[in-house]
């Protein structure tokens, strides 16, 4: 493995780690959120299926690291997904429609996603 895959395959496989340790403790919180960050959720299929699509995404971010360069293409999707992401959270935290708490995670899918933007250029 060159020095530019390993890099792409530590950043992959992190960012994975990182991702099932965040999502996989929410499938277990619906009502701690209600409580914490009220009103209840009303439509608990947008928050189940936004935790099943980002825990899929860490799947693929496993498959990335496992064959960064066969995957690479797969790379630029999940920028995309980082990005969309923290843009998403950064926009509703300055309407005030969502909790300040979220930076630290949104600021985390940035570095993410500039490492996954590094590690497709590298692989070039």
């Amino acid at each position: 493995m060159t020095p530019n895959e390993r890099f792409a395959h530590r950043t992959f496989f992190w960012a994975a780690v990182y991702g099932v340790i965040a999502v996989v403790p929410q499938y277990f919180l619906e009502g701690v959120n209600a409580r914490l960050f009220p009103p209840p959720i009303n439509h608990p299929e947008h928050f189940y299926g936004f935790l099943g699509i980002a825990l899929a995404w860490q799947w693929a971010f496993f498959a990335i690291a496992k064959e960064p360069v066969k995957l690479r293409p797969i790379m630029l999707p999940a920028i995309a997904e980082k990005w969309l992401f923290a843009a998403a959270c950064f926009v509703l935290i300055a309407l005030g429609r969502a909790p300040a708490d979220l930076i630290v995670p949104a600021a985390i899918d940035v570095i993410f996603g500039v490492l996954f933007f590094v590690s497709y250029r590298r692989l070039n």
